[in-house]
């Protein structure tokens, strides 16, 4: 199973009550199928999965799983900072009939390589299903090295590495280490077609939210290596790339993803909407320059 090219980091929508907004859910994925997007991660950071409970987080891989149908790959964020409760969700995702689990450096705690290392060896060798490192040391603290990324690699159903480091030297380096032995992809918008250009094999994105089929026109064209045309695509799209971190994410991809009709401009608590006048205008700019 390849997993490349464009693959959306999916936003949860939910309703006035705070709920998971299931039917929008439902229609948010299929608009994703019908632009083109190759592969969508469930309940990962722009999912809201630091504030959904277990029991939202499987009913929300099991929707965006139902619907898909396979027409494309589901990828389950699964990661934890408890290896333990790791384990449960990645196992729960491979008996839904996730394609992949995406695992998240553990947050809080600060293991060391060697814990990290443990951490991720352990949960591959429990549960049988290719599995995602994620590493984005601005939001987890803990940074797993790429030393420690290219150990990991040599295990079979660690398949690949979501990079949001957003240090393309520090990339290139890791590519250099064991990109012919796991898929490295981009997890920075704003880095993701320079880092396309070192090698990496597509973007886990915020940006495919409001802008699913231009980002996938960009990932292919680099993938193709069109530099010319993923420069022209990706300049359309530099605004998005920006502006939907002018607040922590998700809180300005879940302002545009309700304008855009999917569930409401709502997120669990501590995060508030966006609703500063200045800065929705900015995003409404960013995207009617991305159509």
């Amino acid at each position: 199973m390849k997993i490349e090219g464009s693959i959306v980091a999916l936003v949860t929508p939910m309703n006035h009550n705070k709920d998971v907004d299931l039917e929008a859910l439902r229609r948010l994925v299929e608009f994703h199928i019908d632009a083109g997007t190759n592969a969508i991660v469930a309940v990962g950071t722009t999912g809201e999965s630091a504030t959904l409970d277990v029991e939202e987080h499987l009913v929300v891989i099991d929707q965006v799983v139902r619907v898909a149908d396979k027409r494309l790959p589901v990828i389950a964020g699964t990661g934890a900072n408890s290896t333990r409760e790791a384990i449960h969700l990645t196992r729960q995702a491979a008996d839904i009939g996730a394609d992949a689990a995406l695992l998240v450096v553990p947050y809080y705690n600060k293991p060391g390589q060697e814990g990290l290392y443990q951490h991720f060896r352990t949960v591959a060798e429990a549960v049988d299903i290719p599995q995602f490192l994620y590493n984005v040391p601005g939001r987890t603290v803990a940074d797993m090295h790429n030393e420690t990324i290219a150990r990991l690699a040599k295990i079979d159903n660690i398949v690949g590495c979501k990079d949001a480091t957003g240090d393309l030297e520090r990339g290139k380096r890791l590519i250099d280490l064991c990109g012919d032995q796991i898929t490295i992809l981009s997890g920075d918008d704003a880095t993701a077609l320079d880092y396309m250009r070192l090698g990496a094999r597509g973007d886990i994105s915020v940006t495919a939210n409001v802008a699913p089929a231009k980002m996938k026109a960009m990932c292919d064209a680099a993938l193709a290596r069109d530099w010319q045309l993923a420069e022209q695509l990706d300049a359309s799209l530099s605004a998005l790339h920006s502006d939907l971190f002018l607040e922590s994410n998700p809180i300005p991809v879940k302002y545009a993803v309700a304008k855009m009709g999917f569930g409401e401009n709502v997120l669990r608590l501590p995060l508030t909407p966006l609703n500063d006048d200045e800065k929705c205008e900015t995003v409404d700019l960013a995207m009617a320059a991305a159509e």
